[in-house]
């Protein structure tokens, strides 16, 4: 095998865009990716204020303080937290924030939903058997660094079909290549998504408000949960953007807790063994100091 809170009322069917919570959500993609500049607004607080940051109409704050959880670990990388019930956003290192990378296997989500949604899979449990690799379900392979299936599912898809879809969740920069091309686009490029629009995505589909099939948000979902503890509940899926230069290493979710929604966007620029370890350990002591995650919920506590 290669390798590589209150949630708002969910309706009976996904609607055509992101639902109430998309223009707000869409506009702070568009701005955060069209590099404004920074100006005076209203000041979203996670524990401490920060510096405010231009985001469109949404309130924006960028804790610098923070940074030295990235230095301390001999690191460099962004953070982008968005409180989805309130309509702000705290961001470490803006400037990464704004910058677009390969997803890498953050794309299986949107490929799952994909494959879904076009019925090339009948189910998350279906087995799907890559040319010459072993087989797999999605099930099993969304949690590994197994790829192969998801290439497989993505020609299933195909060229128009994949196109249509990327550019129906505002995906990043929505460019998935030439056709003939589907099985690397998300590991090689051309597709990139920022930080700030993988926060955004993840919106949407914590609150099963993409245009697809509400049952298969749900589905989707479930194979990115990762824990629950006392008051909250913890999705994620990483990335590893091996073969892109530097090489961007992700972890994104959500928390779903008492009181509210959060999700969450980490990159590190990848520049080391060992550096991709971290991923996971890093956003979640960022979780804990914006008092998002309880501090048990820290790796290593």
């Amino acid at each position: 095998m290669r390798t590589d809170t209150e949630p708002a009322p969910r309706p009976s069917r996904a609607r055509s865009r992101f639902g109430a919570a998309g223009g707000a959500l869409l506009l702070l993609a568009g701005v955060a990716c069209g590099g404004a500049e920074e100006e005076e607004g209203p000041v979203a607080e996670r524990g401490e204020s920060g510096t405010p940051v231009a985001l469109g109409d949404l309130e924006a704050v960028e804790r610098d303080d923070l940074s030295s959880l990235f230095a301390d670990a001999g690191v460099d990388g962004t953070f982008v937290l968005y409180d989805v019930r309130e309509g702000s956003a705290v961001l470490v290192g803006v400037d990464q924030a704004r910058e677009r990378a390969v997803p890498a296997s953050t794309f299986k989500l949107p490929n799952t939903l994909i494959a879904l949604e076009t019925g090339v899979v009948a189910d998350i449990d279906e087995v799907v058997s890559p040319e010459g690799e072993e087989e797999s379900s999605l099930r099993e392979a969304l949690p590994t660094t197994d790829v192969t299936v998801h290439h497989e599912v993505a020609h299933r898809i195909g060229y128009d079909r994949m196109s249509t879809w990327v550019d129906r969740f505002d995906y990043g920069n929505r460019h998935v290549g030439e056709d003939g091309e589907l099985g690397r686009f998300w590991v090689e490029g051309p597709l990139e998504i920022s930080a700030v629009e993988q926060a955004t995505f993840l919106a949407a589909l914590a609150r099963s408000e993409l245009p697809v099939d509400v049952a298969h948000q749900e589905e989707l979902q479930e194979l990115v949960a990762l824990e629950e503890g006392n008051g909250y509940r913890l999705f994620g899926r990483t990335g590893l953007g091996t073969e892109a230069d530097p090489s961007p290493g992700w972890w994104v979710g959500w928390v779903e807790g008492e009181d509210g929604l959060y999700t969450f966007a980490l990159r590190l620029n990848v520049e080391q063994d060992g550096d991709a370890d971290l991923r996971e350990s890093l956003g979640r002591d960022f979780l804990v100091e914006l008092d998002v995650l309880p501090a048990e919920a820290a790796t290593g506590n």
